[in-house]
């Protein structure tokens, strides 16, 4: 029995002897030996081994609304000629021999970045106006690296919204979602190009809806969001967790010029009627009747004696405009747009902008203590100007 164990245990510190050997000269060999070990185990006692798909998204994930939406999400650069300087004391030898010459080269040009959305395969794509606004050339990179120079098909400043359009094949649209369908809380992603860094995608919620009263257009009515937006995000996609467009990022609230947290998207219900008419017709078409109008504020009640404290007061009325031919006056209280309830002056222009030019509408205001019904012939707003009112 001795024997056997002392055969043993020379033959096991042999073993280990030329194991070293081997392992030290030749580590590659070593390291096939242990590969086919291990297989050789695995098989013989035929314990499954389960490995999760290559392409499958982690719990929580939003690879693929990502991976949807982000091809049809474009980087806009646009280029526009310096002006040249006007002051006559750069254009006096003395100062350019002392200061320079300060006058902008003729064949320098200022650049800007932004983003856009592809929403037709036709080459359409929506983006914000102050984005291509006064921009001598317009170029569109798409994420497959093709380029190509884009032309304004029209622009609506009122809304903030352009469409401008590109010549290439194959180009991937983006889904639109149905954002009445969205509620505070859900989650969305901002894609765009933030910075000029490239295409980044962020993560947030919908903090609110139906923000206005912002100054920011004329015409609103944002999605609010969390998900970081940064100068270079305009006109990008805000989506929702399938992929599905909800709106066009446009604006932050910023006292330093990056993102608060606080950001505003156009919803896709405006954007689809901006696009659809600019496209059929170049522009967009609204409705006015030619009135200055005013937010019923505590102290105008008290100042008017008003009982109510919804609608909108009419403070002023142009001369010959609709409203004034059809016998509105200063100080009349604009309650209900072809029997629609008006709330506050934003609700009084969504509502008169959505009226056909041409047509007549029946306008309910209330005069003191009465309440009158007027037939306004709608008129077709003009360009933002500054026009003559007659006040009360």
């Amino acid at each position: 029995m001795r024997r056997l164990w002392l055969l043993f245990a020379q033959t096991i510190t042999v073993a280990l002897a030329l194991w070293f050997i081997v392992a030290t000269l030749q580590p590659e060999w070593a390291r096939g030996l242990l590969s086919g070990m291990r297989s050789t185990h695995v098989t013989s006692t035929s314990v499954p081994m389960l490995e999760a798909p290559a392409s499958a998204p982690t719990q929580g994930s939003y690879r693929d609304a990502a991976r949807r939406a982000m091809p049809s999400v474009v980087n806009i650069y646009t280029s526009k000629g310096a002006k040249q300087s006007r002051n006559p004391m750069l254009e006096d030898p003395f100062f350019r021999k002392f200061f320079g010459d300060g006058r902008a080269d003729p064949d320098e040009k200022q650049f800007s970045l932004g983003s856009g959305v592809i929403v037709s395969p036709l080459g359409y794509i929506l983006t914000n106006n102050h984005v291509v606004e006064a921009a001598d050339e317009i170029e569109v990179a798409l994420t497959d690296g093709r380029k190509a120079v884009a032309k304004v098909v029209g622009t609506d400043p009122e809304t903030d919204l352009a469409v401008v359009k590109i010549d290439l094949p194959n180009l991937p649209a983006i889904t639109l979602g149905q954002v009445e369908q969205a509620g505070v809380g859900d989650v969305v992603l901002a894609i765009g190009n933030p910075f000029g860094v490239g295409q980044t995608v962020t993560m947030g919620i919908i903090s609110a809806l139906g923000r206005s009263h912002l100054g920011i257009n004329t015409f609103e009515n944002f999605i609010q969001t969390d998900a970081a937006i940064n100068p270079g995000n305009s006109g990008g996609a805000l989506i929702d967790t399938h992929g599905n467009l909800l709106g066009i990022n446009t604006a932050i609230y910023s006292r330093t010029g990056g993102s608060l947290g606080i950001g505003f998207a156009i919803p896709v219900t405006t954007v689809k009627m901006v696009m659809d008419s600019i496209i059929s017709t170049g522009q967009v078409i609204r409705g006015y009747i030619g009135v200055e109008p005013q937010d019923i504020t505590p102290e105008l009640a008290e100042n008017f004696g008003l009982s109510t404290r919804s609608g909108a007061i009419i403070a002023g009325v142009v001369r010959g405009g609709p409203a004034d031919k059809a016998g509105m006056r200063p100080g009349d209280i604009l309650v209900s747009v072809e029997g629609k309830p008006v709330n506050d002056m934003t609700e009084m222009l969504n509502l008169i902008s959505q009226l056909t030019p041409g047509g007549k509408a029946k306008i309910t205001v209330l005069r003191r203590t009465q309440k009158a019904t007027l037939d306004v012939v709608v008129g077709k707003r003009p360009k933002q100007k500054r026009e003559e009112y007659s006040e009360q």
